[in-house]
């Protein structure tokens, strides 16, 4: 703790001594003590001391701590509200920077709070003397007096009663140093002059909740915003008790745990708070804008002047008029970026407008009036700037260890080891250390449980200085982790990394501070969920309880669905449901169409077109949402109560009647995050079973419960209810003990989607990852793909590498270049001789080829459709915006 003193004196000299002062040390402990001059001077401007001091005492003189969850005026032992300062009418002397033009947030992550809220400021700071108080006379206080100096209770701002509450996404906007929360329609919108939090809470399978909390920084915010962004992730971590995992992110270089969130794509915004620009804005039409789409893996939708001096034929474009959306493809943009092209427009039109605009797709030359009576006669365009690559992959492997402690009295920083993998007996609880893998972009700050406050705010501090003193990018990803908080990426870098919570036989799992370990990660601990869960992240309005009516497409009409049958779909139909739901006492609409996967081109069509009709009737309310099967969102997912959402084969036929049931029925049923689960009809064969879920297989004479070896508690339940519905009595078998029968009522017994890895528990320390491969120009280059493996990640123009740690497999798209082909394998073997990890170069690789891929490699994919390259992905894509 230091101690800052003005004597009132020298105004202008000492005020600079606290901006000083303060902006290094914030967050890390400093007492300010301000006379009434420099009170007067901080209040008069708009910086975060200024809001610090809102509403405080308006005793002549004040003092604040500025520990973290603390920021108290000391007069009262009150902590201030964190709001925009009430305006002044005297402005601040010239030349006089705010205090927020020094603080830089993400630099300053703060230290390990107490795992319970503090308690005030002891009566002593009350009672302080006034700041004209000679600085060397306090400066002599004796040590009790100093250890007196101790965090306070933690804000509670109103939004951090609301977080992490519940699995999924919560994103706020900071604005006038609030937290204001965004809408969930426009998640994945961000203003480029703004900063946000985002918060993902993900349940685990031990039914824990984990925390992952980023502050995301535009790069047109102001310093002021950018501390205030800094101050509210410490505080709300302080909430959540030290549990969340503290992200920086920066415009355009978002970590791939960030970008999991939004598969989509990101839009960027021009303007933000101070511009006067608003998130809640529904059903906008008066909209006049350009989006330039970039990205393969991301997209990123970047706003830009509306002008054909922003358009390039390498590139697509959006110009969106509000009703009408032009989505325009230059004459030189390829296949998947024109499938990206069409998610972006889809989402405009489907989260923004509410379902209600027309899109229209366009090639270069043949332009819309529309679109020329905006932008004018097309000029010859340039050719598009191609992507920035990433970094050779070669050095990815390289990291170093560094230890930060105090324990001689004097702060030391040395290094531990300077190749990898490092040995996690290096990692001393009473310490913290830095994994410098700044060539890769990346700094992690590990905190040991047992280490001072010092050394935690020297780790930071080095790792900032690292972030210089190496040259590295400034947008270097900074991950600050608390001991036994420890993600996959992490990891890594250590070999044979053990969990706390990984028992020898029996006995309690010891699980540190209460950090729930992740099972079944498809990239790390923040990307625990399925498409379903990130689905759910976009949209949870309640909990599923309200009134809802359901219809299927029967021709060219809908037709109710009896209620006592709700939940139960068929994946050859279309269905109409609409849903009254209630929340923050306003009543709404939600349409759902659900279009099952089998469904014909006529009644995906025509669903489309009664659902507006339905809105139409309902007075242009309703929230229109098209969902495919296998994409269901949670919220539709809850709506069954405790039931699952099935999904049967077959459906009605042109002819009329319904397709009769097969004499043996096998059911995958699978859970989301949320807690929701889904059954599925699958062909009665052996090869479907998988070992993460559990299975319903019924046949004519009795019906069995299989449960696999990684199935939950959630999964099993849902299997069960499923049985009630089609009125069997089971036997339940665990996977390994299966009796003849049940293998002969499969077919025989053959290879089904499982893995060794799923029996020793370690997928939290090696899931499985998927990457975008190149050995062009002699540079070896990939990208990871970020959120969760779905089969569209699957490029067919590349060659895709999915690591799933005991093997390697290699994706040859049937579109990807005979180079990238021919170089496959050697691709495959540069990836495994560059992995942090030091991996055995003896690892087996798999070369598999598009529409040839075996149950060991579609397992990995929930809700894999062997047919689904039979339609191409662009045209099915077209055909939906068509809808």
């Amino acid at each position: 703790m230091q101690t800052i003193l003005s004597s009132g004196e020298d105004t202008e000299m000492n005020w600079a001594r606290i901006e000083q002062f303060a902006s290094r040390e914030l967050g890390c402990g400093v007492l300010l003590l301000l006379g009434p001059q420099e009170r007067a001077a901080a209040q008069g401007g708009g910086s975060i001391l200024s809001m610090l001091m809102h509403r405080t005492s308006p005793a002549s003189s004040c003092c604040f701590c500025l520990r973290p969850g603390c920021y108290t005026d000391a007069a009262t032992a009150q902590p201030p509200a964190l709001q925009s300062p009430a305006p002044s009418q005297d402005p601040p002397p010239a030349g006089r920077e705010s205090l927020g033009a020094h603080v830089q947030g993400p630099a300053h992550p703060r230290p390990s709070p107490s795992p319970s809220p503090s308690p005030a400021c002891p009566a002593p700071l009350r009672q302080l003397p006034s700041a004209s108080r000679a600085p060397q006379q306090l400066a002599k206080s004796s040590p009790a007096f100093k250890q007196q100096l101790q965090p306070v209770s933690m804000v509670e701002h109103a939004e951090f009663l609301k977080a992490g509450k519940e699995p999924g996404l919560q994103i706020w906007r900071i604005e006038k140093f609030d937290l204001v929360p965004v809408p969930k329609n426009l998640y994945g919108d961000f203003f480029t002059g703004d900063t946000y939090l985002v918060l993902n809470t993900v349940k685990q399978r031990s039914g824990n909740l984990q925390y992952d909390l980023h502050f995301w920084l535009g790069d047109f915010c102001s310093q002021d915003e950018s501390g205030a962004a800094a101050i509210f992730t410490v505080q709300m971590d302080d909430y959540l008790h030290g549990k969340a995992i503290q992200h920086r992110e920066v415009q355009g270089h978002e970590s791939s745990t960030f970008l999991g969130y939004f598969k989509s794509g990101l839009k960027y915004k021009t303007g933000g708070v101070a511009s006067g620009f608003k998130h809640v804005v529904p059903n906008e039409v008066a909209v006049q804008r350009v989006l330039q789409i970039k990205g393969r893996r991301v997209v990123r939708a970047t706003e830009v002047p509306v002008s054909w001096d922003s358009f390039n034929n390498g590139d697509c474009f959006i110009l969106d008029l509000g009703s009408d959306i032009h989505q325009w493809c230059g004459s030189k943009s390829n296949r998947f970026e024109r499938l990206k092209a069409t998610q972006v427009a889809k989402g405009i039109r489907d989260n923004e407008r509410s379902g209600r605009g027309k899109v229209y797709v366009m090639e270069e030359g043949s332009e819309r009036e529309q679109m020329l009576q905006v932008l004018g006669p097309k000029p010859d365009l340039p050719e598009g700037v191609a992507d920035d690559l990433k970094a050779d992959a070669s050095n990815r492997k390289l990291a170093k260890l560094y230890k930060v402690s105090n324990g001689a009295g004097n702060m030391a920083v040395s290094l531990v080891a300077d190749e990898n993998p490092f040995s996690q007996a290096a990692l001393d609880s009473n310490d913290c250390f830095i994994l410098d893998h700044g060539s890769d972009g990346k700094i992690f700050i590990w905190k040991g449980k047992k280490a001072n406050s010092e050394e935690k705010k020297a780790a930071l501090k080095t790792a900032s200085e690292f972030i210089s003193k190496m040259q590295y990018p400034k947008h270097t990803q900074v991950q600050v982790l608390p001991e036994s908080g420890e993600t996959p990426l992490f990891k890594q870098f250590f070999k044979n990394w053990r969990d706390r919570d990984q028992t020898e036989g029996l006995g309690t799992a010891y699980i540190s501070s209460n950090i729930a370990q992740v099972e079944k990660v498809p990239f790390d601990a923040a990307t625990l969920h399925n498409s379903t869960a990130m689905a759910a992240q976009h949209g949870m309005e309640d909990d599923g309880s309200g009134k809802k009516q359901i219809w299927r497409i029967e021709g060219s009409a809908k037709v109710p669905v009896n209620p006592s049958l709700y939940g139960q779909f068929y994946g050859g139909d279309s269905y109409i449901i609409l849903y009254d739901y209630k929340h923050s006492g306003k009543t709404g609409q939600i349409i759902y169409t659900w279009q099952g996967a089998d469904s014909s081109q006529d009644e995906i069509t025509t669903s489309a077109f009664l659902s507006v009709q339905l809105d139409e009737e309902l007075g242009g309310s309703p929230v229109q949402k098209r969902v495919v099967q296998g994409k269901e969102p949670a919220h539709l997912m809850s709506m069954f109560g405790k039931k699952p959402l099935i999904v049967y084969k077959g459906g009605t036929s042109r002819d009329g009647g319904q397709t009769a049931p097969a004499a043996t029925r096998l059911f995958q049923v699978r859970s989301s995050t949320s807690g929701a689960t889904r059954a599925v009809e699958l062909d009665a064969v052996a090869s479907e079973l998988n070992s993460n879920d559990a299975f319903v297989l019924k046949t004519p004479s009795t019906a069995y419960l299989w449960v696999g070896q990684a199935a939950s508690d959630t999964e099993i339940s849902g299997a069960q209810e499923l049985l009630k519905i089609l009125g069997a009595r089971p036997v339940q078998i665990a996977e390994g003990s299966e009796p003849d029968s049940f293998w002969e009522a499969l077919g025989g017994k053959a290879a089904y989607r499982t893995s060794p890895r799923l029996k020793d528990r370690k997928m939290d320390v090696n899931p499985p990852r998927l990457f975008a491969c190149s050995n062009k120009s002699g540079r070896f280059i990939i990208e990871e793909v970020p959120g969760e493996l779905t089969q569209d990640d699957l490029a067919t123009d590349d060659v895709m590498i999915l690591d799933t740690w005991d093997q390697v497999f290699v994706w040859i798209g049937n579109e990807a270049n005979e180079e990238e082909k021919t170089e496959a394998m050697t691709s495959a073997k540069r990836y495994i001789e560059t992995d942090p990890a030091n991996r055995d170069k003896r690892t087996t690789i798999a070369i598999i080829k598009q529409g040839f891929e075996p149950p060991t490699f579609s397992g990995w994919f929930l809700g894999w459709d062997d047919d689904y390259w039979t339609v191409d992905p662009l045209e099915r894509a077209m055909a939906e915006l068509a809808a």
